[in-house]
């Protein structure tokens, strides 16, 4: 075989044995209980609801100017 297929081939190995080692991935249990995400939420979707107040106003302005406009 070609020397630089058997690199290939044995990096490729090496990644793939890596990769299942580590599937499970690091616990950050510790980290996470920690926070309450429940006012991150609710303050998020708080936000997003004034925006979308904020939209549709703009909106409705434009389309009211529009019909005064006759255009």
């Amino acid at each position: 075989m070609n020397k630089n297929i058997q690199r290939g081939l044995l990096a490729v190995g090496a990644l793939v044995s890596a990769s299942g080692a580590m599937a499970a991935g690091p616990d950050m249990s510790g980290l996470t209980t920690a926070v309450d995400f429940g006012t991150v939420t609710t303050a998020i979707l708080a936000i997003a609801g004034l925006l979308a107040i904020v939209y549709v106003a703009i909106k409705g302005a434009k389309i009211g100017l529009g019909m005064l406009k006759g255009g």
